[in-house]
């Protein structure tokens, strides 16, 4: 049984080693195994300046102290951006099918709406990811553009990339 929380320095050292394990269980995901990697100094200020940042959101799942899941939401520190943040997720594949990514959107959502008072909450999704997309549209997220061609994957072929919003009235 896993419990989401909001993300401590301590988790550091386990995110360092899980993010190439997610990065190469899937094509979804933007890196390649070990690519822009991020050692546990650099999450320790990830989660240290999530903290302090009222448009940021830091959360994990863990199952037996061990992490399965995390989910960030990152806003902007400019003016004109400040009213929004951008939601990403990534899930052990073992996990999959178990509600990880539905029950930490549905928290992101509550923090946007209520917590942060956001007022739009964004992400990307590859096209052809449509379980991601069916989520997403269950929680009243709706398509806003295309990135065509964006992603060049190990066939050899270029994907699109969808944006996405919720806005919140």
């Amino acid at each position: 049984m896993y419990t989401i929380r909001q993300a401590i320095e301590d988790d550091a050292a386990q995110l360092a080693a899980l993010r190439p394990i997610l990065d190469a269980e899937t094509e979804n995901m933007d890196r390649e195994p070990w690519e822009a990697h991020l050692d546990e100094a650099a999450w320790r200020a990830i989660i240290a300046g999530d903290k302090a940042e009222n448009n940021h959101l830091f959360l994990v799942a863990e199952d037996g102290g061990r992490l399965v899941a995390y989910c960030r939401c990152a806003g902007s520190r400019l003016v004109r951006l400040r009213h929004q943040a951008e939601f990403g997720v990534c899930v052990l594949k073992e996990y999959w099918g178990q509600g990880i990514g539905g029950e930490m959107l549905r928290r992101c959502i509550t923090w946007a709406e209520t917590g942060s008072r956001l007022h739009k909450l964004t992400l990307r999704v590859m096209a052809t990811n449509t379980s991601a997309i069916k989520l997403y549209e269950s929680q009243g997220f709706v398509q806003e553009g295309i990135l065509r061609d964006d992603k060049l994957l190990s066939d050899g072929r270029y994907y699109d990339t969808l944006l996405m919003a919720r806005i919140f009235k």
